[in-house]
């Protein structure tokens, strides 16, 4: 039988809004500070780590398997191996539950697990003509022949990037972004603008009110290049924020008869978290108090242009591995990518039909009592850095039941291309 696999302390960046205060910090900086931060506040030395696994959704180019450059910055020894998973807004779950199996297989002891993005440092992208262009010039031997492919550009055609940013939040089976896959939730399941507005404005006043909880989780950093500004708290949360505001704004992926605006979307957001685990047994011998163990995890697939309703499939199926129903669950955690998508899962999650289809039951799964769903906010008010997430929303919701002393807790998200994910977790 394996041993229950506990997730000892963690650490996070602030959640900075992209092109603000983390615009001059790559994505392994943000990694290398809160693994340092987290052997720090461990007290453990960094030979004792067997393992470092890191997810991250846009893998910067001078820092291709990210995790191995994390972990090196951070000083754990060169003989000690890195790598970097990637499952699209699940890539710091995914770290998190590839811990777990290499824990449990007997193959690492020690294992600091997080997720890294850094969204204000993705790339744009040339057309592939134009790159073709660009190495043919610098393959040319003569002045002649370089100018002969400079005159072969065109500044329409060619000096039009894609941006980087807004292809990778795209679907290439669907062939829609996120937010239209967003848009065919709120039409299917009839949720309302100002439905989703409410619940934008509630997830900004919960951060608010939580500002000095959060604090307890975040590590503050000091920005470069001048090193004279230090960042400690989120930045996406809005004070006086009113439903009046949210209003105002204008639909972005359906303009005319479009209902998901800026603001009851997730932010776009750099940041970083990282997590340490072990088995019980070795936290015991550590002398630490674990935050919580692992119960179970799943993974399931759905259809890529409903992406969003991830959760309403991961949530009974891990629910079924840990032999729980719903209401056993006692603090929840549900990405906020979208307001309507959040809605969408509660929805399903309350429909007999849905559970019928889907997984054969003569009930409904359950339903959410929002007053423990994302007690302090999320991602619309605290900011999605896509690699990271699943990290964070674990860590926070960990921190949260030790507050209120509670037994279970669920995270969960919805992940691009079509898969929901989902953690339980417990304490003693």
């Amino acid at each position: 039988m394996n041993s229950r696999i506990a997730i000892v302390d963690g650490i996070r960046t602030p959640f900075i809004k992209s092109w603000t205060d983390f615009d001059n910090m790559p994505a392994q900086e943000l990694g290398r500070i809160v693994v340092r931060e987290l052997l720090e506040r461990t007290s453990l030395t960094p030979d004792m780590v067997d393992e470092v696994i890191f997810g991250c959704v846009c893998q910067p180019a001078d820092a291709i398997n990210i995790a191995r450059v994390i972990s090196l910055y951070a000083g754990i020894p060169i003989e000690k191996p890195a790598y970097t998973v990637s499952r699209n807004c699940a890539s710091g779950f995914e770290a998190i539950t590839s811990a777990v199996e290499k824990i449990n297989s007997g193959v690492d002891e020690i294992v600091i697990a997080g997720g890294t993005e850094s969204m204000s440092n993705i790339p744009f992208m040339y057309r592939k003509e134009t790159t073709k262009i660009f190495m043919s010039i610098s393959k040319s031997k003569s002045f002649l022949e370089k100018l002969k492919w400079f005159s072969k550009f065109r500044l329409r055609d060619f000096f039009n990037p894609e941006i980087g940013l807004k292809t990778g939040l795209s679907d290439t089976v669907c062939g829609l972004n996120m937010g239209q896959t967003a848009e065919i939730l709120a039409k299917e399941y009839g949720i309302t603008r100002k439905e989703q507005d409410e619940f934008a404005l509630m997830s900004h006043k919960k951060a608010i009110d939580a500002r000095d909880k959060l604090k307890e989780e975040i590590v503050p950093v000091i920005v470069p290049p001048e090193y004279e500004k230090i960042v400690p708290e989120d930045n996406g949360p809005r004070e006086n924020l009113s439903l009046d505001d949210l209003s105002k704004l204008k639909p972005i992926f359906d303009r005319y008869t479009g209902t998901i605006t800026a603001g009851n979307s997730c932010q776009i957001t750099d940041g970083a978290c990282a997590v340490l685990l072990m088995k019980e047994e070795k936290a015991k011998e550590f002398g630490f108090q674990p935050l919580g163990y692992v119960r179970a995890y799943g993974y399931i697939g759905l259809e890529p242009s409903k992406m969003g309703l991830g959760p309403a499939y991961a949530i009974p199926h891990v629910l079924k591995k840990a032999n729980l129903k719903l209401d056993d669950i006692e603090l929840i955690e549900i990405n906020e990518a979208f307001a309507s998508q959040v809605i969408a899962c509660e929805k399903a999650l309350d429909s007999a039909s849905f559970a019928e289809k889907n997984f054969g039951l003569t009930k409904p799964i359950g339903s959410i009592n929002r007053d423990i769903l994302n007690v302090n906010g999320g991602a619309i008010a605290l900011g999605h850095p896509v690699g990271t997430t699943g990290t964070r929303i674990v860590l926070t919701l960990l921190k949260e039941m030790k507050r209120r002393n509670l037994r279970l807790g669920l995270v969960s998200l919805c992940v691009g291309g079509g898969q929901g994910g989902a953690i339980i977790l417990e304490r003693l």
